[in-house]
């Protein structure tokens, strides 16, 4: 009776730590739907490096509302004994888990798709605003500046953009190495010669190089998770 008072306990703060953080993301993400330009000052490169691929107001309020919603019903399920919110509470996670697991598998055997597909949404979106969106070329040049990169897959991808028509042909000095400090132009030639790698191909570097740092991240989300699953079981199972 003593541990299952115990778990009851761990289970209700556990909860009530993932509710916190749940309200913190729907509210960062409530504040970069409306005001992403401050969000991109503050954290500058950090959160420029996903902004391209995601919508990160929209990630964080969606992040939040599950995490919002799975804390209520651990909080509930344990400080109530509710049955019902214990196992809407597992099968969430369950789903969550196994999403990670099917994400995971799709990252590392089909990285070539993934990259045809984000080059079909992401090119045509350079060539469209890059140089006259200002939000969306802000998030590129410290993307490209934080990473060391040009372009999704490399220069090529601003030909045609705006920034390419009024600039007459030249390319976003990073696509040189410049990285904005010199006011020479990055003509095509050079960006032909320079050994700047596209952003996509630059960040599958950073990720490999450091590997068991987001291995290791990953491997204890996921054992938290299993944990989770495991003492909403044990309640539910235990509960009259």
């Amino acid at each position: 009776m003593q541990c299952f008072s115990f778990i009851k306990t761990m289970m209700f703060l556990f909860n009530l730590l993932i509710f916190l953080c749940g309200v913190a993301l729907l509210a960062v993400g409530i504040w970069v739907s409306i005001d992403g330009s401050s969000f991109l000052k503050i954290f500058g490169s950090l959160s420029s490096s996903v902004m391209q691929f995601v919508n990160v107001g929209y990630f964080l309020i969606a992040a939040g509302a599950v995490l919002f919603a799975l804390g209520f019903l651990g909080c509930y399920g344990a400080h109530a004994e509710n049955k019902c919110a214990l196992m809407m509470f597992f099968s969430i996670l369950l789903i969550i888990f196994i999403a990670e697991v099917a994400a995971a598998v799709v990252a590392l055997v089909y990285t070539t798709v993934a990259e045809n597909f984000l080059t079909t949404l992401v090119v045509p979106a350079i060539k469209k605003d890059y140089g006259s969106q200002k939000d969306f070329t802000q998030v590129w040049n410290l993307t490209m500046e934080g990473l060391k990169c040009c372009g999704f897959n490399n220069y090529t991808d601003f030909v045609d953009s705006p920034y390419y028509t009024e600039q007459d042909g030249a390319f976003p000095p990073y696509c040189c190495g410049d990285n904005g400090t010199t006011t020479e132009s990055c003509s095509a030639d050079k960006a032909q010669n320079s050994d700047v790698q596209g952003c996509f191909k630059q960040l599958l570097y950073d990720i490999r190089t450091n590997a068991a740092a987001v291995g290791g991240v990953a491997a204890g989300i996921a054992v938290l998770e299993l944990a989770a699953m495991i003492v909403s079981m044990y309640l539910y199972n235990n509960l009259k």
